[in-house]
């Protein structure tokens, strides 16, 4: 199979994808449901779009253009374990997997199941030779490399039981707004969209915010107010009444408007519900403290982009292609078994 072959495929599911019905997202919404309750329809489809403006095909090109990528590569078995937090996280580890003409050997997580094996069947149906290509399979034996996500404790199993093989492990990570305190309503919405789609399970889910000194957070959250939908999911619901309990018992101060809570805290993460916010004195101090808690900052966003190297509110959970998790591009990685002195 050819890497136009290859690529020609992933452009057809991504068409596939956008052409879905609502009765059709529906239905994969119903059966993603059985194996993790906060995969609702809203964020599967979130999900589903999402992956299908990635596999646009101009996109796809330029992308690919950046590396050596040819026809003739030396096929690796590539092992993924795939997380579950939230709808087809690992999407972007089959697309580069596949894309780069390796063999997936995917272990899917038990809270992601049924979305994952669909897509694949979608892209054998267009493309019937990724069927060799593809295996989904309970331990990772007798692969070559591998790429594995997990929180801070798996990683360390993951570094010692993968250490004799080519990897890429990632650990716990969130993401970070910064603000300036002269957002407009409108900007502060966007920002709603970082921190509430896929109800905040994601790494690239806003869970701290710095903000300067002074900041009163009024403006922003009446202009959150549109996103008081996530009560209606019971398992959030569950998680803010906790989290507001806990706080209270504990006297700690904090911000509450019915659906999301506000509190001092210099953790980068926070609990479902829950966001934590930081103080900064100035730019300096602001880079600073960004910089101290770098390694475990999945991105950044601000309004319209304007700090450095961040997101504009509201694409935190719309990365594009060329956006690697944690920074570490997968494609190059994959690219380079090709000179690994024999596959196993």
């Amino acid at each position: 199979m050819t890497l136009e072959n290859r690529l020609q495929a992933f452009i057809k599911l991504g068409q596939q994808l956008q052409s879905l019905s609502p009765d059709q997202v529906q239905e994969l919404a119903q059966q993603a449901r059985r194996y993790n309750a906060w995969f609702d329809e809203p964020n599967v489809q979130q999900a589903l779009t999402s992956i299908a403006s990635q596999l646009n095909e101009a996109q796809l090109r330029a992308w690919l253009a950046n590396y050596p990528v040819t026809t003739t590569v030396q096929p690796r078995k590539v092992g993924v374990v795939m997380a579950g937090n939230i709808p087809l996280v690992g999407f972007h580890d089959l697309l580069t997997v596949l894309l780069s003409g390796n063999y997936l050997y995917a272990k899917l997580s038990s809270e992601d199941t049924f979305l994952p094996k669909w897509l694949v069947q979608q892209l054998i149906s267009i493309e019937p030779d990724f069927k060799d290509f593809v295996l989904f399979v309970d331990l990772l034996k007798d692969v070559d490399a591998v790429i594995a996500t997990g929180s801070d404790n798996t990683a360390r199993y993951f570094e010692y039981y993968f250490a004799k093989k080519p990897h890429i492990i990632r650990r716990n990570r969130s993401s970070v707004a910064v603000l300036t305190g002269f957002e407009s309503p409108e900007e502060l919405a966007k920002l709603g969209n970082d921190i509430f789609q896929y109800y905040g399970l994601g790494c690239r889910n806003v869970s701290k915010m710095l903000v300067p000194e002074g900041f009163t957070v009024d403006t922003l959250l009446k202009s959150l107010e549109p996103f008081k939908w996530v009560m209606h999911h019971h398992k959030y619901a569950n998680n803010y009444d906790y989290n507001r309990s806990i706080l209270l018992v504990n006297q700690t101060p904090h911000f509450d408007n019915g659906f999301l809570l506000l509190t001092e805290n210099k953790q980068l993460v926070s609990p479902i519900s829950v966001v934590h916010l930081e103080y900064y004195q100035d730019q300096k101090d602001l880079k600073q403290k960004l910089a101290a808690q770098g390694d475990k900052i999945q991105c950044v966003v601000s309004a319209l982009g304007w700090y450095e190297n961040s997101v504009p509110f509201g694409e935190a959970q719309c990365p594009t292609v060329n956006q690697y998790a944690d920074n570490v591009d997968t494609l190059a990685f994959l690219l380079s078994l090709d000179h690994l002195p024999e596959a196993s």
